[in-house]
C-alpha cells in the first residue's frame, strides 16, 4: 500500500462532497480527515480549515488541478449575475 500524504485543506463538507465524487469517480486513492474539536467549540477549523484530503503523492498534481477546477466553478456568478 502506498503512504499517503497530507494533499489540500478542505475549508467545508460541500468542497469535500465535490471533490470526493470526482476522486471516487476517477478512481483516485483518497482520505478525508475531519478536524473535529467539539471541546475547543470549533475554534480550530477557524484556523485550520474544516479538514483535510490525503492521498498518494503521485497523484497530488492531478488532484489540485481538480480542486482548483471546483474552486473555479463555485466561484463564478450565475447566469444574470453581474
Amino acid at each position: 500500500m502506498e503512504d499517503f500524504e497530507k494533499i489540500l485543506v478542505l475549508e467545508n463538507e460541500f468542497e469535500a462532497e465535490l471533490i470526493e465524487e470526482v476522486l471516487m469517480d476517477k478512481q483516485i486513492p483518497y482520505g478525508i480527515i475531519i478536524r473535529e474539536d467539539s471541546a475547543l467549540g470549533g475554534i480550530t477549523e477557524l484556523e485550520e480549515g474544516w479538514g483535510y484530503l490525503e492521498a498518494p503523492g503521485r497523484f497530488k498534481d492531478e488532484i489540485m488541478a481538480i480542486y482548483k477546477e471546483i474552486q473555479d466553478t463555485s466561484t463564478e456568478p450565475e447566469e444574470g449575475e453581474a
